[in-house]
This record gives C-alpha cells, sequence and structure tokens, in this order.
C-alpha cells in the first residue's frame, strides 16, 4: 500500500489540480483536507478547462471515490454550483464517487458577509482575502459554532442549534460593523435549499476509509494552497486559516491513523502569488506583464492578475523541507522559452547579509534578492515527452533548481493538458 500527497511548495496556484488528475489513476481515493472555496485547482482534461473549488480533483475520473474531509470548510452554495457545472460539462458525479465526512463543517452566508466586511473595515491594511468566508468560518469552527454535515439529517434540531449560533453572530454583524444582521428567514431558505441536497453524500467518513485501508486501498491526498500560506508556518498573518502542510492531511482527512509514504511538492518553474504579503523575488511593470501574459496568470477563484517573480530558492527551499517533500512536479516550464536569460533569486539580502534560510514573517519586507541568471531554451517545448528531449539549457534550469532545493524534480509540466507531462525516472 502508497498513500501520496500533493502539496504546494509555494504561496498556492503550483498547479497542484493538474497533478492530482494526472496521478490519480494509480490510486482508488482522493481526499481533499483543508481550505475552501478561496482558491481553485485548474484541470485541463477531455472535458474541457475547470478551475475546481470544493471538488476533489479526482472527480473527472469514473473509477475513483472523491472524499471532502472534516478538515475542509465546506460552503454548501459554492459546492453545488460546482457539481452542476461539471455534470452540464458531462462529469458524472454521484454518491458513489463523492462522499462528505460527516465531521465536515459547513460555511454558511453569513460568515461570507463578515469576510467582506472585515476586508472593507481594514482598507489599505487588509490581507487580501478572495471574500469566502474562510477566516471567519475556521475562527468561529475553534469557537465551537459551527455545525457539522452529520447535524443535518434532524432539520429541525439543526434549525434551533442555527438559531443560538445567529443570535450570538448577530451581535458581530450589527454591533461591529453596523451591518443588517442575518435573519430567522434567511436561515430557514438556506436550511430549505442546501439541507436535502446534501444528505446523500453525508457519510462517516473515517468508518469508510478505515474499511479502505484494511482493504489496502491507495489513498491520495490532496492539499490546497501552499506551504508560506500555512497559519503556523507561512507568512503570518498573510497566509490562509488551515494547514496547508502534508503532515495534516491525515487529520483533516477523518482518517487519523492513515500513514503518507510519498509527498509530492508542486512549485511552478518561476514564482506567483494571489493576495497579500511579502514576495521577495516579485516582478514589477513590463518584466511583470510579459511573464503574467505567458503563463496567463490570473487566479483561478478571483480572476484577479497573479503577482509574479522569478523562482524563489529559498522560499521553495523551505516549503520543501517543511512539507516533507520527496519528490517534486515542477509546472509551467513552457511560459519560460520567451526569456534569453532566466533569473533565479537563490539568497535573500538581509540588513547588509546574505542569507540562505526562510527569515521569520516579519523580516521579509527587509529582503531583497541576490539573484543569478541561467541561459534561456528560445524554443517551444510543448511536445517533449522525455527528459532528453528537452533543449539543454532547459535540463541545466531543472538540474539548477533541483540541487538548490535539494529534492529530485521527478514531474515536469510544458503545457496545460493532462498528456503535456515529462516524467522521469
Amino acid at each position: 500500500m502508497s498513500n501520496c500527497c500533493i502539496v504546494g511548495i509555494n504561496w498556492g496556484d503550483e498547479g497542484k489540480g493538474r497533478m492530482v488528475d494526472y496521478i490519480c489513476k494509480e490510486y482508488d481515493i482522493v481526499i481533499r483536507y483543508q481550505g475552501g472555496g478561496n482558491a481553485g485547482h485548474t484541470v485541463c482534461n477531455q472535458y474541457g478547462h475547470f478551475a475546481l473549488h470544493l471538488l476533489p480533483s479526482g472527480i473527472f475520473n469514473k473509477n475513483i471515490v472523491n472524499v471532502i474531509g472534516n478538515g475542509v470548510a465546506l460552503d454548501p452554495v459554492n459546492l453545488f454550483i460546482e457539481i452542476d457545472d461539471l455534470k452540464s460539462k458531462g462529469v458524472e458525479i454521484t454518491p458513489d464517487n463523492l462522499k462528505i465526512s460527516n465531521r465536515c463543517s459547513l460555511l454558511l452566508p453569513y460568515e461570507i458577509m463578515l469576510d467582506e466586511l472585515e476586508e472593507e473595515r481594514l482598507k489599505d491594511k487588509k490581507y487580501g482575502s478572495t471574500k469566502q468566508g474562510i477566516a471567519p468560518f475556521y475562527s468561529d469552527k475553534y469557537q465551537k459554532k459551527t455545525i457539522m454535515a452529520g447535524e443535518i439529517f434532524d432539520e429541525e434540531k439543526l434549525y434551533n442549534r442555527l438559531l443560538d449560533i445567529i443570535e450570538w453572530k448577530n451581535l458581530t454583524i450589527e454591533g461591529v460593523y453596523h451591518a443588517k444582521k442575518y435573519s430567522k428567514e434567511d436561515l430557514r431558505e438556506w436550511i430549505n435549499t442546501y439541507v436535502s441536497k446534501l444528505k446523500p453524500y453525508v457519510i462517516d467518513t473515517t468508518l469508510y476509509l478505515d474499511k479502505a485501508l484494511k482493504k489496502r486501498k491507495k489513498i491520495l491526498f490532496e492539499a490546497q494552497l501552499g506551504a508560506l500560506r500555512d497559519i503556523d508556518y507561512g507568512i503570518y498573518p498573510m497566509t490562509t486559516s488551515s494547514n496547508t502542510l502534508s503532515q495534516y492531511a491525515p487529520i483533516g482527512s477523518s482518517i487519523p491513523s492513515a500513514k503518507i509514504n510519498k509527498v509530492i511538492g508542486v512549485m511552478k518553474a518561476y514564482s506567483t502569488c494571489v493576495g497579500e504579503g511579502p514576495f521577495v523575488s516579485e516582478f514589477n511593470g513590463i518584466e511583470a506583464e510579459l511573464l503574467r501574459k505567458s503563463g496567463l496568470e490570473y487566479g483561478a477563484k478571483t480572476k484577479r492578475p497573479r503577482r509574479v517573480g522569478m523562482f524563489d530558492v529559498v522560499a521553495s527551499r523551505y516549503g520543501v523541507k517543511i512539507q516533507g517533500t520527496t519528490e517534486i512536479a515542477l509546472t509551467k516550464l513552457d511560459c519560460l522559452s520567451y526569456m534569453e536569460k532566466i533569473p533565479v533569486c537563490i539568497k535573500y539580502q538581509f540588513d547588509g547579509k546574505q542569507i540562505d534560510d526562510f527569515p521569520f514573517p516579519s523580516d521579509l519586507s527587509r529582503c531583497v534578492p541576490v539573484v543569478t541568471y541561467l541561459d534561456g531554451f528560445k524554443e517551444d517545448i510543448s511536445n517533449c515527452r522525455c527528459f532528453e528531449e528537452l533543449p539543454v539549457n532547459a535540463r541545466n534550469y531543472i538540474i539548477f533548481l533541483e540541487k538548490q532545493v535539494n529534492c529530485f524534480i521527478k514531474y515536469i509540466s510544458v503545457g496545460p493538458n493532462r498528456d503535456q507531462i515529462i516524467v522521469r525516472d
């Protein structure tokens, strides 16, 4: 038995969805274990081009069971928008291939409202939230003010419990933000619209997955965002509100006893960042526009232009280490083919000294990149299917990055489609 976790090495947006879609054929179960609808996993396959926000990226494979784990912030509104969209494109989604943990807490509309209100209050000090209710949700969860999916089967009891919660929540909505409170009518409408639709998918996934492990089923764990957005080890407070690391996967998947045998860390051949926070290797001006255009770098959820920059060795080496990465998938190498010289940030300059180790978050604003340049490859590599077919300078670039981050680069994507990938031995 071999369980695998696919995680982000940097700030998110590395291409995890396409890697799950590519690798999942080797597995029986794919599990999303944290995060919510605040980021999108982009997948291109025979069904079309998709940005998955809540559904696991194994959903396109008919032989795979997909699980939404207890660590996910599950917004039923957006879940069924996503399900309906995929179904309209010919993707089959039923309780047989999609299961939701009965311990998964549900994100309610007032948490989205609070997210928006707080970003408005912060003004120029905002965190760069995607306004999907993620921070209010996780705050409510740890204050024990959410409901679990398993509670929806007794609707009257559910309604009464939620009445108590929204009475507490309205103290903040009205008292702090001076906004219109969330009403009983809003609550009843939410229950009537979504609870019955959720019921067929909700099961005891701990029991289900325990049986699967005993049958030696193989599990693929799918993370959201990246190491530098982890609530504990990222660039706090400009992080997400959950743990994005591989070590959290069994806990957030409702099978805490599971062992992970392989961790695939996904990183781009350059750097991107959606949202606020320090970004040492960032490009600006025409340099940024050229790379953004080449990589089509716009947020899968927000459609916002992504911040882009050169590959950051310091940040990536740190991400590889804290994720416990055993092998790397390098994405979007093809997007660098326009460059004569490819810049790489190999160290940081911090208070007059060059440093190799990723600094404490509040020190990042005082860091500047130390840059080296590698020869570009200036060729279309989208049809390459083995390492030897790549131009020599492209191979040199991969080997250089591999040595810098101290981890083997096994997968190299040379285009967005499922088959546009090189696998090294």
